[in-house]
């Protein structure tokens, strides 16, 4: 049990040490990359609406 304890405290030891040397990202990039994810995002499901309002289109005039 005892051997646990010393086990886990190495492993966040080690964690607080990694973690010193993680580089984050600015509030610029961060804020960036975001109204990127959404814009992308946006354009995809509007992309695939269009598919679908053409495919019901289509698949209208086949019956």
């Amino acid at each position: 049990m005892n051997n646990t304890l010393e086990s886990i405290k190495t492993y966040f030891k080690g964690v607080k040490a990694e973690w010193g040397r993680v580089s984050w990202p600015d509030k610029n990039q961060v804020v960036g990359e975001t109204i990127s994810v959404i814009v992308i995002v946006f354009v995809f499901t509007v992309a695939i609406y269009v598919m679908d309002l053409l495919f019901k289109g289509l698949l209208s005039l086949i019956k």
